[in-house]
């Protein structure tokens, strides 16, 4: 079981390593069943293939959100 604070370190690292990457929209916290994980929204489906499996220890799930734009 993933708690809360792994969940949240593993984001940090995450968030600063994607942070200039333009396949990448955010960076967050989900819950899945008992689980904290790292999700990661894309703008674009290759960009998945540079996203990591699991970060110390807290698995990472990806969504692909398509283009963000500013209302």
């Amino acid at each position: 079981m993933t708690d809360r604070a792994a969940a949240r370190a593993a984001k940090n690292t995450l968030a600063s390593r994607f942070a200039a990457d333009p396949g990448v929209a955010a960076v967050g916290l989900a819950r899945q069943a008992t689980d904290y994980v790292v999700r990661v929204d894309l703008t674009e489906a290759d960009a998945g293939a540079r996203v990591p499996a699991d970060v110390d220890g807290v698995r990472v799930v990806t969504h692909e959100v398509g283009t963000v734009h500013a209302l």
